[in-house]
């Protein structure tokens, strides 16, 4: 091979290395992550994680920031194996404070149910209701989350995905509205749904390895958006999550170690937890 044919040759090969390293180098910058970054108004602080309560309770706050740095909320969560503990629903047509429904009940953990309305001074859930194997409401079926419960434990389904049927043996459910946590952990509230309205929140959810999970926001920081886009984008592996009554109605006990976020009405209807 000739001198000059042999120079234009390696030159060639050159500029194919450095193309090809070019592309590489982009394509690394711009390839696909697995992950999307979502922009957020507000970011988490990263906590010390959970604390141990007693054997398969455990829990957990985070705080909310604003891009001021000011806290604007805490997320306080529990999060229950259901290898220790069972849930269950109370109902009641005359309304009843937390304490009330912890001294009846002897629960473990008492937290606030879902939406509900008044008649003739009678307090009556919104949507399906069961308690000790006995249904009333109607179903929320096209929309919306359920608690389930029968004698193989909880679970939380979207009923869009998995309508109520009422031939299935449930010893107790609730449902609410709206999904902020689609099953599989996508995101169930976006924001062309927004109303803008913010509130104090309480969150039922279930991650991807069984447990249940209670989520109170007290401080009436979170739109509904805002905390379906929180919980999409944790650390708390959700599987699925749904919006439970908020504003007033807002609230959970804890029997052991005691502790209590008040809500500022009585609760005709909760979700109680027991110790197995």
């Amino acid at each position: 091979m000739s001198k000059p044919i042999s120079q234009l040759l390696h030159s060639f090969l050159l500029l194919v290395l450095i193309g090809t390293g070019g592309s590489i180098v982009y394509y690394l910058k711009t390839a696909p992550t697995g992950t999307s970054t979502v922009p957020s108004p507000f970011r988490a602080i990263p906590d010390a994680g959970w604390s141990y309560l007693q054997p398969g309770l455990e829990r957990r706050v985070i705080g909310i920031y604003n891009d001021q740095n000011q806290r604007v909320e805490s997320v306080h969560i529990w999060r229950l194996d259901q290898k220790y503990f069972r849930l269950d629903v109370a109902y009641d047509e005359k309304p009843k404070s937390l304490e009330t429904w912890q001294q009846e009940t002897k629960a473990s953990l008492v937290l606030n149910g879902g939406y509900f309305s008044v008649e003739n001074e009678r307090y009556i859930p919104d949507g399906l209701t069961i308690v000790n194997g006995k249904a009333s409401g109607h179903s929320f079926d096209g929309f919306g989350g359920m608690l389930a419960i029968d004698p193989s434990g909880a679970e939380l389904r979207w009923l869009v995905q998995k309508p109520y049927h009422s031939n299935e043996p449930l010893q107790a459910a609730l449902q609410s509205f709206p999904i902020l946590v689609q099953p599989g952990g996508k995101l169930g509230f976006p924001a062309e749904r927004e109303n803008h309205v913010s509130a104090r929140r309480t969150a039922l959810a279930q991650d991807k390895d069984g447990r249940i999970l209670f989520l109170v926001a007290p401080d009436g920081y979170f739109t509904l958006h805002l905390l379906s886009l929180y919980l999409t984008g944790s650390d708390l592996n959700l599987d699925i999550a749904v919006n439970l009554d908020g504003g007033g109605s807002t609230g959970i006990l804890v029997a052991d170690p005691r502790e209590i976020i008040s809500p500022k009405t009585l609760l005709p209807f909760v979700i109680l937890t027991y110790a197995r």
